[in-house]
């Protein structure tokens, strides 16, 4: 966790201040036994009218103070923890988005969530708990002894025996209960995976009639998740009753002891309250240090958590050499005995892939599902890097361009419509950041979404839901490749994005593309129809390119091309 404190630095001064604050508390607090036996022994035993206020004068004005330097520090505690966990998870997310899809599939979108919500909250909470008491627990405990021994040397014995008594309470109970906290930790990322599976899937599952099998499903992964949350809580509230046991023990033994000390004159009775104060801050203080020491473990094992993804160095990154530029006389893509496989472990996805892409040109790809045809445009943009060969862009390895100018220069539609929360006009500008509506209304043309967003009250200014659920699939799919047509990229792939089309609407689509782009256009399809008019059409199946030519000339050499296209034609 000392790493990620770092991420405090521009709370310097809250962090420092806060605890010189909680000292100060801490002092009065120490403080206001003696003057309280003072009260005792020398205002109310003799008598002393004077010294009776004088003294609760003084306790009133100590009390005060030491509010409001509680106060003090509780506000720096705030705008340090809230502050610290800010700053910490943009940080985190600002790595995310390094990441490749290799790392992203490597953590799980599940994980990621709990680390940047409940694993950073567990860090701000220690963090705060770092500047309220990690200086005022300690200071309590062993200032309590201290003046217990001040008062009387052979009672303040006594609370050195207990202090041992209560540190052995404390340790079997964390180390029974800080291996639960990461059981905890576990249980709860499963969860979270499962609630982000149910809500983004709850449609099929209504679709498969599987509601009530999939909420048994849940309660048990909840009842796991409570009952390990049961267990700890019940051996930790062991906590509170063991300290008020031996509390409660040492407050006998001090009045009985005391009582004889009271006797003989060695002692006087103010001086015995006073004691059984600094007994109760001594042990109260010893309970917060429990707490605080299950804070910081729980907080280490989130930190721990949260500098995994921190250090975890991206698997694609752009060349040191900076920004460099294609040549424009090269074909546009071109793939050379390209290999890739997701993983170590998995089997080639992409065998031996060599064609290429001329400029301004419209390619088809087509082929069985799970042929390889999304996998093979994903390499373009360098989602992911090569297992073998090599992809050319505008003449230069993929490898040697600047991430960022890469992509700028592809735009993908994907398979899923992806929209975000905000208007239609800020969803289009994600293409361009400075489109002006002009361009808007015309990539939406070009789009077929022209009629359907000037049909809407507010236009531009629509409002689109999460995900665009307020839209319908061919709604959103046309939303998604006006987007990427704002962006006027040098290669446009449309990844399976026109499913949710009628055949009319495809085709006008594909007709507009054709007149408004400059540029060259990848279609990945599983209509034929929709391919047909293309310069050149991929045809792939199981990871291979098995053939390539325009719609007829495949229809004359390809078997395979024939079955897929007679297959369709029958439907």
């Amino acid at each position: 966790m000392v790493r990620l404190l770092r991420y405090a630095k521009k709370y310097r001064r809250q962090v420092i201040l806060g605890p010189v604050f909680k000292f100060l508390e801490a002092v009065f607090e120490l403080i206001l036994p003696l003057l309280m036996a003072k009260l005792i022994d020398e205002g109310i035993v003799q008598g002393n009218i004077t010294k009776v206020w004088q003294m609760a004068g003084l306790m009133i004005l100590m009390s005060a103070i030491g509010a409001i330097c509680a106060l003090i520090c509780q506000y720096f505690a705030s705008i340090a923890s809230q502050g610290f966990g800010t700053e910490l998870r943009n940080q985190l997310m600002k790595k995310i988005n390094t990441l490749s899809h290799d790392d992203l599939n490597m953590f799980g979108t599940d994980t990621l969530i709990t680390r940047m919500t409940n694993d950073i909250n567990q860090l701000q909470l220690a963090l705060a708990m770092l500047i309220r008491l990690v200086v005022r627990a300690p200071f309590l405990s062993i200032g309590a002894v201290l003046m217990a021994f001040i008062i009387d040397v052979q009672l303040g014995f006594l609370y050195l025996l207990l202090l041992p008594i209560f540190c052995i309470v404390l340790y079997l109970i964390i180390r029974y209960t800080v291996p639960l906290y990461k059981k905890v930790q576990q249980r709860l990322d499963n969860l979270n995976e499962l609630v982000t599976q149910n809500l983004s899937g709850v449609r099929v599952i209504r679709a498969f009639a599987r509601t009530k099998s999939d909420t048994k499903h849940f309660e048990k992964n909840t009842d796991d998740l409570a009952r390990v949350n049961e267990k700890v809580a019940n051996v930790s509230a062991l906590l509170s009753p063991s300290t008020t046991l031996i509390m409660n023990l040492g407050v006998l033994a001090l009045l009985y002891l005391g009582g004889y000390s009271v006797n003989d004159g060695s002692l006087q009775q103010g001086q015995v309250l006073a004691l059984i104060n600094y007994m109760n801050q001594m042990l109260l203080a010893l309970i917060v240090v429990s707490n605080l020491v299950i804070i910081f473990t729980r907080a280490a094992a989130s930190a721990q958590r949260v500098n995994e993804v921190l250090d975890t160095t991206p698997s694609l990154v752009s060349p040191v050499k900076g920004k460099v530029s294609g040549q424009t006389a090269s074909p546009l893509v071109e793939f050379s005995n390209v290999d890739f496989r997701y993983s170590k472990e998995a089997g080639l996805s992409l065998k031996n892939i060599d064609f290429s892409v001329s400029d301004k040109a419209m390619i088809g790809i087509t082929g069985p599902t799970g042929s390889g045809k999304s996998t093979m445009t994903q390499l373009i943009p360098r989602f992911y890097d090569v297992s073998g060969g090599s992809v050319r862009f505008l003449g230069l390895d993929v490898q040697e361009w600047d991430l960022v100018e890469l992509r700028e220069k592809i735009a993908m539609v994907p398979q899923t419509a992806v929209l975000f929360s905000g208007t239609i006009r800020e969803n289009l500008q994600w293409g361009k950041r400075d489109a002006t509506d002009a361009e808007c209304w015309q990539a939406l043309e070009t789009a077929q979404a022209l009629d359907f967003v000037k049909s809407l009250p507010e236009q531009l200014n629509s409002l689109v839901m999460e995900n665009g659920k307020n839209f319908s699939g061919g709604q959103r799919q046309r939303l998604t490749i006006a987007r990427a047509l704002i962006a006027k990229p040098k290669l446009l792939i449309l990844d399976d994005s026109l499913s949710a089309l009628d055949y009319q609407t495809d085709l006008n689509l594909r007709e507009a593309l054709k007149r408004d782009l400059d540029c060259t256009v990848m279609i990945i399809s599983q209509r034929i129809r929709s391919l047909q008019k293309a310069e050149e059409i991929l045809l792939m199946d199981s990871g291979r390119l098995v053939a390539k030519g325009t719609h007829e000339e495949l229809l004359e050499k390809s078997t395979a091309y024939q079955e897929l296209v007679a297959s369709q034609e029958e439907n």
